[in-house]
């Protein structure tokens, strides 16, 4: 029983591929996708359930810097990163609220940041 127990209390070495074909460019280029995703994550909207996933995800991801992130998930959340910094500043305006209320993600994440300033 006692191994049981460790094995299920192991975190898991990465977050599930499962969404990883997401083809994240047709989300960003669609204001209906998009907005229902960010609905989503702030709690406005209905969860598709690649968006609930990625609501459950995302703190963790913040808090660790993806360390359990697939290859495509970080390049799939450089993309939007991106995106959301050059071409929807409301959207990450919006989202930084709700995620980093204390501006610590964005302090700890800001060469990233102004890397991408316009790089879109």
């Amino acid at each position: 029983m006692a191994c049981v127990a460790v094995t299920w209390a192991r975190p898991e070495s990465t977050y599930t591929d499962k969404w990883d074909n997401i083809n994240v460019y047709e989300i960003l280029e669609s204001n209906r996708l998009l907005k229902g995703y960010v609905d989503c994550l702030l709690g406005k909207g209905r969860c598709t359930p690649g968006g609930k996933a990625l609501k459950e995800t995302l703190p963790d991801a913040l808090e660790h810097e993806c360390v359990k992130c697939t290859g495509k998930q970080k390049s799939g959340a450089d993309k939007v990163i991106r995106h959301l910094v050059n071409k929807r500043p409301d959207l990450w305006k919006e989202l930084a609220v709700k995620y980093d209320p204390d501006n610590i993600y964005q302090a700890r994440y800001k060469d990233k940041i102004d890397a991408v300033k316009g790089s879109a």
